[in-house]
């Protein structure tokens, strides 16, 4: 058996959950050229996970991507199927969770429900589901598939994942009539793992987005501006779930390059984003993102958010020494961030040091237990 209150804290008692993000993707979630970017291939990946569950890190949270954004390096364009990824991790590690990303339009419910559930039996209860309302109209495209007008795209998700958690908690069969589904006669078995079902993440920015989530998610991932946005965007999202009678643990992302010296993570940030970087595929990246070009202005300075998009696909950059990373990570804990999911350029590569190096600084710091 398992608890809703174990999957929520990935079974540890560590104060600040760290993940990694965006590993299935190719380059990962840095647009350069340098040629030690990430591979995204399989072995890569496994050899990734493995090393992060001996390390004691949380999670691991993927990007569903269909198509890559071009450029030199066709930035993401080679990416692992999230849920088949997930499988394939959770199988051959020991107490990691893993994330499966979905494009709620993209799959049916009766699918997905299945999909988990069964990821979750292979992993014992450390499966989560990432649930996206919508994304690149490209790849839409390529399912035959428009996108709804923005706030619709949130109630069209919320039945869908109704229709998944009745799937994974009702017996027998049942019928759905909604706006978006009109289904019947449902039935799935088997259940997820141990008497509880999956912990469920969105990423909810605007309004309508935030709502849902507070609405139908665990974990709701939130876009890092700045450490004094961050803990107001927290405790405006605590107060909004209190009042609607639910707890939602809020997580973001960062990308971080940590060196021995601030200098030398400086020098190799440089490196790889003003020299390295794929702007071909950063301009056709922007141009998904914000397509109206008053828009593009208004945020935060265009050009810093350029700077982000090539760094860590517009996660917030914590570059410098042990002491740095390790200090940035405890101020987004004390703004009351659950859990950080991070990146770099060469996972495999940078990852030792950072484990080496931060983690130990973090448990002295009391926000992580010895693994």
């Amino acid at each position: 058996m398992i608890s809703m209150a174990e999957r929520l804290g990935m079974s540890t008692q560590n104060k600040l959950k760290l993940g990694i993000f965006g590993s299935n993707c190719s380059s990962g979630r840095a647009a350069t050229n340098v040629p030690e970017r990430w591979s995204g291939n399989w072995p890569d990946n496994l050899a990734l996970a493995k090393m992060c569950d001996g390390a004691g890190i949380d999670f691991m949270l993927p990007i569903a991507r269909w198509k890559g954004y071009r450029g030199t390096t066709n930035f993401m364009g080679a990416v692992l199927e999230t849920i088949t990824w997930a499988g394939g991790l959770l199988a051959k590690t020991n107490r990691i969770h893993v994330f499966g990303t979905v494009h709620a339009p993209l799959i049916h419910p009766i699918v997905a429900a299945k999909q988990c559930a069964t990821v979750d039996l292979i992993s014992e209860g450390r499966f989560g589901l990432n649930m996206v309302a919508g994304w690149n109209s490209d790849e839409f495209s390529m399912f035959g598939t428009k996108q709804l007008e923005h706030d619709t795209r949130y109630e069209y998700a919320r039945e869908w994942v109704e229709i998944i958690r009745e799937l994974w908690t009702r017996e027998g069969e049942f019928d759905y009539h909604g706006a978006f589904f009109d289904l019947e006669k449902l039935y799935a078995e088997p259940k997820p793992y141990g008497g509880s079902r999956p912990a469920i993440m969105n990423a909810g920015a605007s309004p309508a987005g935030r709502a849902f989530a507070i609405q139908t998610s665990d974990l709701l991932f939130t876009l890092l501006v700045s450490i004094e946005q961050g803990a107001k965007t927290v405790a405006e999202v605590r107060a909004q779930a209190a009042a609607a009678g639910r707890h939602v643990d809020v997580y973001t992302s960062t990308y971080c390059v940590c060196r021995p010296t601030r200098a030398e993570a400086e020098a190799y940030h440089h490196y790889y984003v003003e020299e390295c970087g794929d702007w071909e595929a950063l301009d056709h990246l922007m141009e998904l993102a914000f397509p109206n070009p008053e828009h593009r202005a208004t945020q935060m300075g265009f050009e810093a958010i350029k700077r982000r998009f090539i760094g860590g696909n517009g996660s917030y950059p914590i570059v410098g020494s042990p002491d740095d990373v390790a200090g940035e990570l405890a101020m987004l804990s004390a703004a009351g961030y659950t859990g950080i999911c991070t990146s770099f350029v060469n996972y495999l590569a940078e990852f030792p040091y950072f484990a080496q190096e931060v983690l130990p600084r973090l448990e002295k710091l009391g926000l992580r237990t010895p693994k």
